[in-house]
């Protein structure tokens, strides 16, 4: 059964993993964000109640 030799096979899992991840990963760290990202501080916010009309 040649299935459970894991010899040729696992390397070209592993070489075609490692390649895809490599393209992958060039293409993401060249993308800018066009806004900086901007934290809120939570305790400011507040929450006003809503008012149903039919209660």
């Amino acid at each position: 059964m040649p299935q459970l030799n894991p010899d040729p096979w696992f390397f070209i899992l592993t070489t075609s993993w490692s390649v895809y991840l490599l393209m992958l990963l060039t293409k993401i760290s060249t993308i800018n964000l066009p806004n900086k990202p901007v934290s809120f501080n939570i305790s400011k916010m507040t929450s006003k109640p809503w008012t149903w009309p039919w209660a």
